[in-house]
C-alpha cells in the first residue's frame, strides 16, 4: 500500500466534530452565519435580503456616525493603519492613553485601561485580580466572559440565583470568614433578558462582607445613566464599584472594552492581565473613533441619541404588548421574545427573516436548555415605522 493510500485509511481524529455538528443540524440549531452587505443600519441588506435589522448592538446608531468616520479617517492618514505591538512593547500610542484618560473622566474613576474585547477584559481582569485561594459570588445569569474568568483565576465560584439578594447573602454567609480575598460580580444590564442588576443592594452586601465589587456594565454603557454612564452612575453607586468593565463595541459603535477603577488597579491589569499582555493593541482607527464616540455621547447630541433610544424602546415595547406579547423582565432596549424550544426559536427566526425581519434566535449553550428565544434590541436610529413594522410581522 502506498504512503498516500495508508494515509487515507487512518481514522480522522476530528470525526466526531463533524459527528457532533451533523446532530446539530438534525436538530436543526446550527443557523448559518447572516452575512450583512454594506453598513450596520436599522434596514439593511443580509444574504441579499433587505430586513428590519433588531439583531444589533449598535444602540445609538454611532457605526455610522460621521464624527466617528471623520476621526477614524483622520488617524489613519496621520497614524497609519496598525498599532505593530502589544501595549507592554512598543503599541502603546498617545491615541491609546487619551482614550483611557477620556473614558477614566467619563466614568468618574481614577483610571482606565483598554482592551482588545469585552469578552478579554472580563476575563482577563478577574483571572488577574483573583487565585486559587479567592472567592467569587457570581450571579447565575453573569455573562460567558465573566464565567470564563472565574474559571481561569481557579478560585472558588459560588453562584447565586439570578438577581436574588437574599440566596447572595446566603453564599456569603456560609463563606464570611474565608481566609482569602473575595469577589462579588455581576452584569449591569443581562444581555438575554434586558434586566437591571440590584446594584444598590448589591453594593451594600459587598461592604457588609468585605468584598471587592465587580459590574460589567457592556449593555448599560450608552445607555443607563448620564451621557450613558452606565449603572453605576443610573443609581448613583459612584464610590462603590471596585472594578466597571465598559465595551468600546456595542453602543459605542466601535471594537474593544475597557476597566475601569483605581489607579493602582489599572497599573496591576497592565502588569497581569494576559490579554492586555498578549495581543496587539487597538489600530488607530479604532481608538480615534471611540474618543469620537465618548466626545459626542459627553455632548447634548449624546443626550439627545439616548432620550431617542428610549422612546423608541418604549414605543416598540408598547406595540408588542398590543399584540399579545409578554417580556415583563425587560428594562432596556433588549426585548427577548421567548420561545421555549430551540429548534422553534431557530424556525421562527428564520420565517421572521424571510417576511424581512432580523431578530436572531438564542439557544444552549448561550441561555440554558429549554429557554430559547429571540432578543430584538431596539436602538435610537430605528424610525418609528420600522419598529410598527417589525411588531406586526412578529405578530
Amino acid at each position: 500500500m502506498s504512503e498516500t493510500a495508508a494515509q487515507t485509511t487512518k481514522q480522522n481524529p476530528l470525526e466526531y466534530v463533524t459527528e457532533q455538528l451533523d446532530e446539530l443540524r438534525a436538530k436543526g440549531v446550527a443557523p448559518k452565519l447572516r452575512v450583512l452587505e454594506g453598513e450596520q443600519k436599522p434596514v439593511c441588506t443580509f444574504d441579499g435580503k433587505e430586513v428590519i435589522n433588531l439583531a444589533s448592538n449598535n444602540y445609538l446608531g454611532l457605526t455610522t456616525h460621521k464624527a466617528l468616520r471623520k476621526a477614524a479617517l483622520e488617524a489613519v492618514r496621520k497614524y497609519g493603519a496598525g498599532a505593530g505591538a502589544v501595549r507592554t512593547i512598543a503599541g502603546t500610542m498617545k491615541l491609546h492613553m487619551d482614550l483611557e484618560e477620556q473614558i477614566a473622566r467619563f466614568k468618574n474613576v481614577e483610571a482606565c485601561v483598554v482592551f482588545q474585547s469585552g469578552f478579554t477584559a472580563n476575563a482577563g481582569t478577574v483571572s488577574a485580580v483573583l487565585g486559587k485561594d479567592d472567592l467569587i459570588v457570581s450571579d447565575e445569569l453573569n455573562h460567558a466572559s465573566i464565567i470564563d474568568g472565574c474559571r481561569l483565576s481557579k478560585a472558588t465560584i459560588k453562584i447565586f440565583k439570578h438577581k436574588d439578594l437574599a440566596d447572595c447573602e446566603r453564599n456569603l454567609q456560609e463563606t464570611a470568614n474565608w481566609a482569602g480575598r473575595k469577589l462579588l460580580i455581576t452584569d449591569g444590564v443581562f444581555s438575554m433578558d434586558g434586566d437591571i442588576a440590584p446594584l444598590p443592594q448589591l453594593c451594600d452586601l459587598a461592604e457588609k462582607y468585605n468584598c471587592i465589587m465587580m459590574v460589567d456594565d457592556a449593555h448599560a454603557s450608552g445607555v443607563l445613566g448620564r451621557g450613558g454612564r452606565g449603572t453605576i452612575d443610573h443609581f448613583n453607586c459612584h464610590g462603590r464599584v471596585h472594578i466597571q468593565v465598559g465595551t468600546l463595541s456595542k453602543a459605542i459603535g466601535a471594537m474593544g472594552g475597557y476597566v475601569c477603577g483605581s489607579r493602582d488597579l489599572i497599573e496591576f491589569l497592565y502588569l497581569r492581565a494576559r490579554p492586555f499582555l498578549f495581543s496587539t493593541s487597538h489600530p488607530p482607527a479604532t481608538a480615534a473613533a471611540c474618543q469620537a464616540a465618548f466626545t459626542l455621547l459627553d455632548s447634548p447630541k449624546g443626550e439627545r441619541l439616548i432620550k431617542k433610544l428610549w422612546a423608541n424602546t418604549k414605543f416598540f415595547k408598547r406595540e408588542l404588548k398590543k399584540r399579545g406579547f409578554r417580556f415583563e423582565g425587560s428594562e432596556t432596549p433588549i426585548v427577548p421574545i421567548h420561545v421555549g424550544e430551540a429548534s422553534k426559536a431557530h424556525e421562527f427566526s428564520r420565517k421572521l427573516f424571510e417576511a424581512g425581519v432580523y431578530a436572531p434566535a438564542v439557544g444552549y449553550p448561550i441561555v440554558a436548555e429549554g429557554k430559547a428565544r429571540l432578543r430584538a434590541i431596539v436602538s435610537a436610529a430605528h424610525k418609528r415605522e420600522q419598529l410598527l413594522r417589525a411588531a406586526d410581522t412578529l405578530a
